[in-house]
């Protein structure tokens, strides 16, 4: 898990002791770029902060935490990859309370493993990759989601645009429009 300026990535845990273990490529991936002192792109890494999770006593520890620091955010970012739908334990949990209980939008981010790093026009084709909780929010137009690459330029824009006060459109099924990608340096 980190954490961007009030935002609040969630990471696969797939039955690890530490978030993020099995997308640990693309948390890695967030640590370098906000690691580089050329940009804006920062978070706090909260992984110091949660370790052990499996253990019954600080699970309940972890759940306080994560309550505390969606309570603070304006957003989600959810880094989808080929196994995220197959967590059924801190993801389920992040999406439910951050949509439920903090009415964050969501900011999905598809890996290149999901997505091969191309536009994302029709979201309900990587469907077979959500979490169960996740295509419930989306079906029944209970979230507020944007659903985009994994890119730097364009996670960045996402964080950087949408909150609870500017949610992104399209009742969980919001993309990028044509504009947006040209922005980005996608050719059309």
């Amino acid at each position: 898990m980190a954490y961007r300026n009030g935002t609040y990535v969630a990471f696969h845990a797939n039955g690890t002791n530490r978030p993020g273990e099995s997308d640990i490529s693309y948390y890695n991936l967030l640590k370098a770029w906000s690691g580089k002192d050329d940009d804006s792109f920062t978070f706090i890494n909260s992984h110091d902060k949660a370790s052990a999770v499996r253990d019954s006593s600080k699970a309940e520890t972890l759940r306080r935490s994560l309550h505390e620091r969606l309570k603070n955010s304006k957003n989600m970012l959810l880094i989808i990859g080929d196994t995220t739908k197959d967590d059924d334990d801190w993801v389920p949990f992040e999406i439910k309370k951050a949509v439920e209980s903090y009415n964050l939008p969501l900011i999905i981010a598809y890996t290149k493993a999901v997505n091969n790093g191309g536009m994302i026009r029709n979201p309900n084709a990587l469907s077979k990759y959500w979490p169960q909780v996740l295509k419930e929010k989306i079906d029944t137009s209970s979230v507020n989601a944007i659903h985009i690459p994994f890119l730097k330029n364009v996670i960045n824009d996402a964080i950087g645009q949408f909150n609870h006060k500017n949610p992104p459109t399209g009742k969980g099924h919001g993309i990028y429009s044509d504009d947006a990608y040209r922005s980005f340096g996608f050719n059309l």
